[in-house]
């Protein structure tokens, strides 16, 4: 990109009252962020939603001049700049009308034919909730996801490690210009997540940090990924937000579920009863709903994607693998134990994502 045209990005992208959608409406309209700054402004006005409010401040110059400051920030700090219309801008968030005109990034990000998740939740995680999180990260490894995190305290930092962990590329997306790293005791992984993915945002070095940025950011979260996995929640935070956000863009939200008495379920639990998200109890339960392809893969990766069976289970399990969907009545009398017996049997066996239920009362693997 030409350095002129970036200069007009950045103070189209500085604009207040103006947002992102608006400003790529006036460069589709316009062609370029240089041009909607040299066209007059009852020209501009003419434009389909556009008013006084959001052209407010484009013939200010101080705009261009905040835009010189942060360019010569850019420039001497060597950050990567992608632009909404460049090819390795994420194809994802191409598609949300809200997604930033221009990302900010540091580290070796490749996003060219992958798979992206975003893992989000409490910042007061649990023992229960970690183990999960790296279980379920270390269960999805052989299908080399990108990870897709707030770089945070509790689930989202226990999800970028146990990426880093498995050797799968992981982003952070920060709430804050890349001259700074918020909170500051995760500076210690900055290079480990550099070196195996990296960090995006767009908010500049100069804006001042402000929790209300963790509300903004979160749309980069869930707008970049096919899917959001909320890992823990309380009845209320950011996660369910980014969650809301997801579904909002038509994208699969998923919910680890926990008793109704953990306070730090809660969120979760509501997002699955209130069907605003998919209920996840392993990796098999996401790799299905998404229906990623693991044909291709070694027959170890598939196992690995399920926990581990008890005896009756397996059987009951290896029973519907070969005859196919069936009936609870069918598979208690084909595996020779009681129906009340192979009911609970098949109820574990939901709970571990092995089994799913259909209607007409059937079952079948997964």
């Amino acid at each position: 990109m030409e350095k002129n045209e970036l200069l007009y990005i950045l103070a189209l992208q500085n604009l207040p009252n103006l947002g992102d959608s608006t400003a790529k409406k006036l460069i589709r309209h316009l062609g370029s962020a240089q041009q909607v700054f040299s066209e007059k402004k009852q020209n501009l006005l003419k434009v389909d939603g556009i008013g006084d409010i959001k052209l407010k401040g484009l013939e200010d110059p101080a705009y261009l001049k905040l835009a010189e400051e942060e360019l010569r920030f850019i420039e001497e700090n060597e950050i990567q700049t992608t632009y909404y219309k460049d090819k390795d801008y994420p194809d994802k968030l191409k598609h949300c009308a809200d997604g930033p005109i221009l990302l900010f990034s540091s580290g070796n990000i490749d996003l060219k034919n992958k798979r992206i998740i975003s893992v989000v939740g409490t910042r007061l995680i649990t023992t229960q909730g970690i183990a999960f999180c790296e279980q379920f990260i270390e269960e999805l490894s052989p299908l080399e996801p990108v990870i897709v995190s707030g770089f945070a305290y509790g689930v989202d930092i226990t999800a970028q490690k146990a990426a880093v962990k498995n050797g799968l590329q992981t982003i952070g997306v920060l709430a804050h210009g890349l001259n700074q790293i918020y909170p500051k005791v995760h500076k210690k992984y900055v290079a480990q997540i550099e070196e195996n993915g990296g960090f995006y945002t767009d908010f500049w070095s100069s804006h001042a940090f402000d929790r209300n940025n963790f509300l903004k950011r979160n749309r980069i979260i869930a707008g970049i990924s096919e899917a959001t996995v909320v890992i823990e929640s309380a009845e209320k935070g950011g996660s369910l937000v980014t969650a809301d956000i997801a579904n909002s863009y038509n994208r699969e939200v998923f919910a680890v579920p926990g008793r109704p008495t953990d306070s730090q379920s809660k969120g979760c639990n509501n997002l699955i009863r209130s069907q605003n998200a998919h209920l996840l109890t392993c990796a098999a339960d996401l790799v299905y709903m998404l229906n990623w392809d693991v044909k291709d893969k070694p027959a170890a990766v598939q196992k690995q994607l399920f926990i581990e069976l008890e005896p009756q289970e397996q059987q009951l399990y290896d029973y519907l693998q070969t005859t196919g969907k069936q009936q609870l009545d069918s598979i208690a009398l084909g595996c020779s134990f009681p129906t009340y017996k192979a009911a609970g049997l098949l109820l574990e066996m939901e709970l571990k994502g092995a089994v799913r239920p259909l209607p007409g009362k059937l079952f079948e693997a997964i």
